[in-house]
């Protein structure tokens, strides 16, 4: 599945780009080539996610939204925090701000309660502390390899690329290794709106969040009658100042919204990482030999490449609070612009020959994993150790796996996702 050279003949105004848009267009690239070249700032009208209609949203339809998609807007907005607010909703279309930060936790807040809440985790994902880590994501990746390797085949998705995130934050978090296969699960449906295959109604999302949530309830109550060196007896041990400055524990909602949080987004992303990166690799034969060459000395450039290219999450909505200006248009007050990360990621203003796949890559301050300000994404160092160890372990035991069958994509506005994708190599025994 390459990334096809832009070329369309639609008009920006017949692009119908948001949350119902499957991202499986031949065209895709082609349409926000266009929007770039003629209408960096385009107004489109607001539609329900895929399967998911009036009949069982939560709330109507808004006004409507500014798509963002050159590189230098995503940047200007995503790290304008003071006029551009993530409450009350990151989506594109506007959720209760309660349910809104109980899916979202921190990502629907602002400063300064997203400040506070951040800190709290921030100590997790330094990279002094991911570095502490390593051994666990390098021997789990050893035993995620040893696992398939005498097979000589599987699904890359579920049997390699997701196994090592999921495990990797299960156990920060503090979560039975018998339950992970359960929280991917659930991660699927929270993650996977507009694909019909995880979600069909706004009730499966509501339902799929409840299970987290309470799990992650439960899972701090037993931390507070047995604590542990692991993220969740952090939180529950964790105190955060109210708006009078009183420091105070986290409430059971905050509790469970931040659990939600960190174990969706801890392990979707990288997983679709890591997956995009075989395909990727697999397609562009050249530069896998570059870095199967001089693998660590590659890895650097290589794992920034992967992201770039993958741009796991392909958006994220804010809200101005202040009439701006931004690549030329008024933004006004109360007006939603939404980033497109994957546009702003083949921005050719920006990306020397951005359609190719470059290991060796540099510069490249790309937007795959926010776009800087306040909510860059915390786990962006874990990510980026998960990447790099997970592909010098298949390089060194599994050197000729590669993809072997069409990979079978989520539909999804929100998630640039694989769901599943065959790879084959030579069967080895260790």
């Amino acid at each position: 599945m390459t990334i096809p050279t832009p070329t369309t003949d639609l008009a920006a105004e017949d692009i119908a780009i948001g949350e119902t848009e499957t991202w499986l267009r031949p065209d895709r690239e082609g349409i926000f080539a266009k929007l770039r070249a003629e209408r960096p700032l385009a107004f489109f009208k607001e539609v329900y996610p895929t399967g998911i209609d009036d009949t069982n949203a939560v709330i109507p339809l808004g006004p409507g939204f500014w798509a963002l998609t050159r590189y230098d807007d995503v940047m200007a907005v995503s790290r304008d925090a003071d006029n551009f607010h993530s409450a009350p909703s990151t989506n594109i279309t506007d959720i209760p701000v309660e349910i809104a930060e109980w899916l979202g936790s921190m990502i629907n807040m602002d400063s300064p309660k997203h400040t506070r809440m951040r800190l709290i985790v921030n100590r997790a994902f330094t990279p002094r502390r991911v570095a502490l880590i390593e051994d666990n994501v390098r021997a789990v990746a050893q035993e995620i390899v040893a696992a398939v390797a005498p097979l000589g085949q599987c699904d890359f998705v579920s049997e390699i690329a997701a196994k090592l995130p999921l495990t990797i934050i299960c156990d920060m978090m503090g979560i039975p290794r018998e339950d992970h296969h359960r929280i991917y699960e659930l991660t699927n449906v929270i993650l996977g709106v507009g694909d019909p295959e995880y979600t069909s109604t706004m009730n499966d999302l509501m339902a799929a969040g409840m299970e987290l949530f309470q799990y992650g309830l439960a899972l701090a109550e037993s931390r507070l009658k047995f604590p542990t060196d692991d993220i969740a007896s952090a939180l529950v041990n964790a105190e955060i100042a109210d708006d009078d400055g009183v420091l105070h524990s986290l409430t059971p909602s905050e509790l469970g919204s931040f659990f939600l949080l960190l174990v969706a987004a801890g392990n979707e992303t990288t997983r679709n990482a890591i997956s995009h990166g075989l395909l990727a690799l697999t397609e562009n034969p050249e530069q896998r030999a570059i870095w199967a060459a001089d693998v660590d000395g590659i890895a650097p450039t290589a794992v920034e490449e992967i992201v770039r290219w993958a741009t796991p999450v392909i958006h994220f909505r804010r809200t101005a609070v202040a009439d701006v200006v931004i690549g030329g248009q008024l933004i006004k007050s109360g007006d939603k612009v939404v980033m497109f990360y994957n546009s702003a990621n083949r921005d050719e203003r920006r990306f020397d020959d951005p359609y190719q796949f470059d290991v060796r890559r540099s510069p490249n301050e790309h937007c795959g994993f926010g776009a800087g300000g306040p909510h860059f994404c915390l786990g962006a160092n874990l990510a980026r150790r998960e990447i790099r160890v997970m592909f010098g372990e298949l390089f060194a035991t599994l050197p000729d796996i590669h993809v072997s069958s069409a990979p079978d994509m989520l539909q999804s506005g929100f998630i640039h996702g694989i769901k599943r994708m065959q790879a084959s190599w030579t069967p080895v025994n260790l």
